[in-house]
């Protein structure tokens, strides 16, 4: 059935009734007395003792007896005997302990921003009660709450969570101790702060022991670089401590229950401390028990990091926590009314199609399209335009007011590619569906390529997204839909990785672009990468087997103890496996007799080019992309301020250069794939096109 087309008058009317709800969202009062937009789940209850008397309060309290009798129509001196004050503060007392929210409210106060100093009653805004909704699905779950959060600019994440785990510290178990990591020093001081202002103002009547006056003054004191805020309180025996990623032995030892690391992201990684070091240390004795705790939680700060990796593994589901973003048009203070809502509708489905801006300061048409699909308002899309009109760069713009968690990792720069459409590649990246090595009958020589077999390990260093094609039990034949492209590093750990890809073109045939198919990265001598790339491409159906020669024609001690070897080795290989790239020979190399080149050399002159080519591939998208570790390395790949390429400080490139050479052959130097007639995999393959420069 052919789908309604929807024209731009109705899209328009479409937009403003939406956006008038949108709006009505944002506008909605929060009140934790009375459980409007309270974050959990919640049910009415009706108490004409109390003001307001209509709630809502968490699902949890149904079962209680208290409640229970309630909910049959007793009033409230039945369920809590006694006078109706006595009652009332029964209740008050009652709701605190499963209601965080107007617990929160009711019992916490904090230091104002720009208020003077002075304490207010903790409100959750909308981003706050979006991480407490998170906490609270969890904990109403039983489950260990585990949460790794990436944050845009400050709306009090970090607050939030230091008040939920004061909150189950206080009213829901005892002796639960609580550590919290800052990125430096300074950072436990506004964490003991933050604390003391909250149990100076505590009521005393929620205390275990009322009878008890207020515990001894908090002292804050510093002992071996660690700042620790040690608070007693009568028969709840539970203390906060304080550290910094500064000084990582702050944060070992304890028996914690609860453990908050804030800006991880900002945590710097040196000899012998490292932030995975640092949180292993301060989570090891965290027990997967319900209502325990462990938050990490930063801004984003580039690609490629610690705390990038685990957001990612977060979001895959592959790790113990469960990802949190804030998006800047979720946070009430980023929004200006809009003069002429119809206008401003009617320009926005005009242009949605647009991807031309001759200014930087002015987003594209389809980018505010997208941010009102993500669901930002008229009156927060008319910020943003406005905010955006500051600065003239882009990602900067980005970095600082993401819209979602690709741009929230976002690092300024000049780089090479324009990151929108390598976050687009993302999209298509997973996990490989095996992993293991390939074997053979040898190590090396002949006998390496021949009954060569698979070894599923978890970590092996072959990756696998799709398997060589078989068919009736024997590879399916087909020339040079295969190409095995090796960037060569080095043996050490300190050195560059070597990377062996393989790109998939059968898709070519279709009109479509390549794919990743499978992938080796690790360390090893020149000798074993060959032949392990050899061996793999001749499992790939005799790939067309290229290798990166620059490194190997270049005396490099952390590598080889001589850089003739390498030709040596190429040379036994090409005795072994006739499908290795070769250079075109130039008629002076024919006619002198010179031996044939083997290997794609990357200098001055191929670099731009090839570089330039997967600049083109990646904008287009005409490639599938499967490792995510490439994007990334998309992502921190700079041009530098004399014309030459390379990835930024600390960073790689070992898989972008298999990217930029194997495209490079696959677009401008060989023909679509086809079937040869008796043709057998095993056969010599041959080049269809020979390389034009060189």
């Amino acid at each position: 059935m052919q789908k309604d087309i929807i024209s731009d008058e109705q899209l328009i009317e479409m937009m403003l009734e939406e956006d008038e709800r949108r709006s009505r969202a944002m506008s909605t009062p929060y009140d934790p007395v009375s459980g409007n937009l309270s974050p959990g789940t919640r049910f009415s209850i009706y108490i004409p003792e109390l003001e307001p008397s209509e709630i809502r309060i968490p699902v949890a309290m149904r079962e209680l007896p208290e409640v229970k009798m309630l909910l049959d129509g007793k009033s409230l001196t039945d369920a809590f005997p006694g006078s109706l004050e006595n009652a009332r503060q029964r209740w008050f007392e009652l709701r605190c302990r499963y209601d965080f929210p107007f617990w929160a409210f009711k019992c916490i106060k904090i230091k104002q921003k720009n208020g003077g100093g002075l304490d207010i009653p903790f409100l959750l805004n909308a981003p706050q009660r979006k991480l407490i909704r998170e906490f609270e699905k969890m904990r109403e779950a039983e489950k260990p709450i585990r949460i790794v959060l990436v944050k845009a600019r400050q709306w009090g994440g970090s607050t939030a969570t230091q008040i939920y785990m004061l909150w189950i510290q206080l009213m829901r178990k005892m002796g639960f101790n609580s550590l919290i990591v800052a990125h430096q020093n300074s950072g436990t001081d506004e964490v003991i702060a933050m604390a003391k202002t909250a149990l100076d103002c505590y009521p005393r009547i929620l205390l275990s022991d009322p009878s008890d006056p207020m515990p001894r003054k908090e002292k804050v004191y510093v002992n071996a670089g660690m700042s620790r805020c040690a608070i007693k309180i009568p028969r709840r025996n539970f203390r906060i401590k304080a550290g910094s990623a500064e000084r990582p032995d702050s944060s070992r030892g304890g028996d914690y229950a609860l453990v908050h690391l804030t800006e991880v992201g900002l945590w710097r990684k040196t000899l012998g401390k490292s932030p995975s070091d640092i949180i292993r240390a301060a989570t090891s004795g965290v027990l997967l028990h319900p209502e325990t705790m462990i938050v990490m939680e930063s801004t984003a700060n580039g690609v490629g990091t610690f705390f990038h990796k685990e957001y990612l593994a977060a979001k895959r589901g592959t790790s113990l926590y469960h990802p949190v973003f804030v998006a800047w048009y979720e946070i009430e203070q980023y929004a200006l009314a809009v003069d002429d809502r119809r206008a401003m509708a009617e320009r926005i489905v005009k242009n949605r199609r647009s991807d031309f801006s001759d200014d930087n300061r002015v987003a594209t048409g389809r980018y505010i399209w997208n941010l009102w699909e993500a669901g930002a308002s008229l009156d927060a899309i008319n910020w943003y335009e406005k905010c955006r009109g500051g600065t003239d760069n882009t990602d900067a713009m980005m970095s600082e007011f993401p819209s979602n968690d690709l741009e929230a990792f976002v690092s300024s720069g000049a780089n090479v590619f324009n990151r929108s459409k390598a976050l687009e590649l993302r999209k298509r990246c997973m996990p490989p569906r095996f992993s293991g090595e390939l074997m053979g009958r040898a190590d090396y020589g002949e006998l390496a390529l021949e009954g060569i077999t698979f070894e599923p390990d978890p970590n092996g260093r072959l990756k696998i997204w799709d398997m060589p094609e078989v068919k009736n039990g024997q590879p399916v034949a087909m020339r040079d839909r295969y190409v095995t492209v090796v960037d060569v590093g080095g043996r050490s750990m300190k050195a560059d990785w070597s990377v062996i890809a393989v790109f998939d073109r059968i898709r070519m045939m279709r009109q479509a672009g390549p794919a990743v198919a499978a992938q080796w990265r690790g360390h090893c001598d020149m000798d074993k990468l060959a032949w392990n790339a050899a061996r793999i491409a001749r499992w790939y159906g005799d790939a067309l087997l290229v290798i990166e020669s620059n490194t190997l024609e270049t005396r490099d001690r952390d590598r080889y103890v001589d850089g003739d070897q390498s030709m040596f080795i190429l040379n036994q290989l090409r005795e072994c496996y006739p499908n290795l790239y070769a250079r075109r020979q130039s008629p002076e190399d024919i006619i002198e007799g010179r031996p044939r080149k083997y290997g794609f050399h990357t200098n001055t002159a191929t670099k731009p080019m090839i570089i330039s080519n997967l600049v083109r591939v990646v904008r287009e998208g005409l490639y599938i992309e499967r490792d995510e570790g490439c994007i990334d390395e998309y992502l921190t790949y700079e041009r530098r301020p004399n014309g030459s390429y390379g990835a930024v400080a600390g960073k790689h490139d070992d898989m972008l250069m298999t990217r930029a050479i194997g495209l490079h052959i696959i677009f401008n130097e060989m023909t679509i794939p086809c079937t040869p007639i008796g043709h057998t995999c095993h056969g010599p393959l041959r080049r269809i096109a020979q390389p034009s420069l060189f």
